[in-house]
């Protein structure tokens, strides 16, 4: 079966399941989408390898799983999302030690935090685009994302049992307090608390 490759489009709030949040991965070939809903810590991770301004002052797990590879010279080649079976998405990370190549299982938030810290690749097959992608349109695209049909598929199935989000809390601050409140809660490794004040910045960019 041939390989599509993808890149990350984004990382939401999900309007619709509390503490949810759907990963957006874009296939670079085509306009098709595949949305995956995660968890809270797993979309902090993420972010944070996407958005190099945020530094946190001790590693978290994903961080701590590469300087432990690099010093035992073991790298990630690649990521394949390689099946897709009963909404859940299972994943594996290609790695290599000294010319020898090992498979090993991983979830798909997992696999994608360490794919960004090793700057692998992220590959999926096309019989799986073909069942869980969608065309997204720019004029609504948040609304196509958290339909009901396209966040049917996840990586666990209980990543949506989750805390609700502060959003009500962050909607009325101004954005210099947003920054200092995003600062204070990297310093106390808040990272939930400053995921969500990350996202509602954005939101005003």
């Amino acid at each position: 079966m041939s390989l599509a490759r993808l890149s990350i489009k984004g990382i939401s709030y999900s309007q619709t399941q509390n503490g949810a949040y759907a990963l957006l991965l874009s296939d670079m070939d085509s306009d098709r989408q595949l949305p995956i809903v995660i968890g809270a810590f797993e979309a902090q991770s993420i972010a944070i390898a996407l958005e190099k301004e945020i530094k946190p002052p001790r590693p978290l797990t994903h961080d701590l799983f590469k300087s432990f590879s690099d010093r035992f010279g073991i790298v990630i080649k690649q990521v394949i999302i390689h099946k897709l079976v009963d909404g859940i998405f299972y994943s594996s990370l290609v790695c290599d030690r000294d010319g020898v190549e090992e498979t090993i299982d991983a979830r798909t938030s997992d696999a994608i935090a360490l794919a960004l810290r090793f700057e692998a690749p992220i590959f999926t097959y096309k019989n799986i685009l073909d069942k869980a992608g969608i065309y997204l349109s720019d004029k609504n695209k948040d609304a196509d994302i958290y339909s009901s049909e396209n966040l049917q598929h996840t990586e666990e199935p209980d990543q949506t049992e989750k805390k609700s989000s502060f959003k009500s809390e962050f909607s009325q601050m101004s954005t210099k307090k947003l920054n200092e409140l995003l600062e204070k809660a990297v310093n106390d490794e808040d990272y939930e608390r400053a995921a969500k004040i990350r996202d509602e910045i954005s939101k005003r960019s």
